[in-house]
């Protein structure tokens, strides 16, 4: 009960929510907030641990684009 204390609401778009319940599908995600919190956790992670080098504009374009055409972006 005290956990639930220590968290906070925040909003996201209708569509955005609707969209990521679809992909979590099947995913092994009991729900979109687990998914939100595992993904910024990741973020995060990641970015104060940074070990090696950072993608070059032109690797984050080809993930761009084959995240456009797995239809994320």
């Amino acid at each position: 009960m005290g956990r639930d204390k220590e968290k906070v609401t925040i909003k996201i778009p209708k569509p955005l929510y609707e969209n990521l319940s679809k992909i979590i599908e099947g995913g092994g995600f009991n729900s979109v907030t687990e998914f939100i919190v595992y993904v910024l956790r990741d973020l995060v992670s990641s970015k104060t641990e940074q070990k090696g080098p950072s993608l070059s504009k032109k690797e984050i374009e080809l993930v761009k684009k084959r995240l456009r055409t797995l239809g994320y972006l």
